[in-house]
Parts: C-alpha cells; structure tokens; sequence
C-alpha cells in the first residue's frame, strides 16, 4: 500500500495549491481517504475525506469553503485544491485511507494507510 502526497511548496497569502495523493496497493473503491495537516507545535487536523466508491465528500470545517478534495478514480488519485491561503495554512500536509466501500468516516477515524506529507509554506 501506497500513498505519496505532491504539490506542496511555496506560496503567498491569498494565493492556490493543489495536492495531489496517488494511491496504489489496494482498491480505491472500497476506502475512503482524507486530507489531514499538521503544523508545527499542533495537533494533526482533519480536513476533508472522500468515497473513493462514489465521491461522496465530508468536510471538517465546511464553512470555510477554501479547500476542496476531488478524486479521479481512472487514477486513484484524490486532490486537495486550496484556495485563498493563510499564512496560518501552513503545515504539513498527509494524506490517509482506510478501509470502507461508499462511506466517509467520522472526525476522529483511525486511518489504516499513511503518506509521508507534503509540505505547504504559505508566506505573507
């Protein structure tokens, strides 16, 4: 099993990213998988998930509105595209799967996969 995160780096307020998490290993329609950050002296966070079944998506914070996670089944990709960026948006940023065919999990799931994390500056 493999997850490998892309598309971090450097970038300005106010300005776009977008992630990408290429999956390989296992059955992209029978898990879900989530976009999570962490910034340095915090907690990880949750961010959003997604069916890869259906596409059915949760968000943890949906009243922001700038990030949207997306999928393409054809390559077992999932991407986070984030927009407006905030120096405070600054983290690294890990993408994760867990078994379950047509559902996104709960805040607090434990994931079974992880990727190594892609990091994300964002600078004034």
């Amino acid at each position: 099993v493999q997850l490998v995160e892309s598309g971090g780096g450097l970038v300005q307020a106010g300005g776009s990213l977008r992630l990408s998490c290429a999956t390989s290993g296992f059955r992209f329609d029978d898990h879900a998988i989530g976009w999570f950050r962490q910034a340095p002296g915090k907690e990880r966070e949750g961010i959003a998930s997604i069916s890869g079944l259906d596409g059915t998506t949760y968000y943890e914070n949906p009243s922001e509105g700038r990030f949207i996670i997306s999928s393409d089944k054809a390559k077992n990709t999932v991407y986070l595209q984030m927009n407006s960026l905030k120096v405070e948006d600054t983290a690294v940023y890990y993408c994760a799967a867990t078994f379950g065919r047509g559902w996104v999990p709960p805040p607090g799931y434990r994931y079974d996969y992880w990727g190594q994390g892609t990091q994300v500056t964002v600078s004034a």
